[in-house]
């Protein structure tokens, strides 16, 4: 399977979910992370400086970049407010 780390920002963002929020972004990840290749479930980014990708979760976005058969997430948060700077 393929790791995967938060960034400090993404593990706040992530903490202040509601918890069973929290427990279905994880399942997700983990459930599209055990597949040979989980970029097949992603989307790249659009408009982003660097080469990022997202995991659409019901109405909740995973920002992440994709480094070396690891992802580092970067972003997690509803729809809304996720791609806000």
């Amino acid at each position: 399977m393929i790791d995967y780390d938060f960034t400090r920002q993404a593990e706040r963002m992530f903490l202040n979910l509601p918890q069973n929020i929290q427990i279905r972004i994880i399942q997700k990840i983990e459930y599209y992370l055990s597949h040979p290749n989980p970029l097949v479930f992603a989307k790249r980014v659009v408009g982003s400086p660097v080469v990022s990708y997202r995991f659409q979760i019901g109405d909740y976005r995973v920002i992440f970049d994709w480094k070396d058969r690891s992802i580092l997430i970067t972003k997690v948060g509803h729809r809304r407010e996720v791609y806000r700077e």
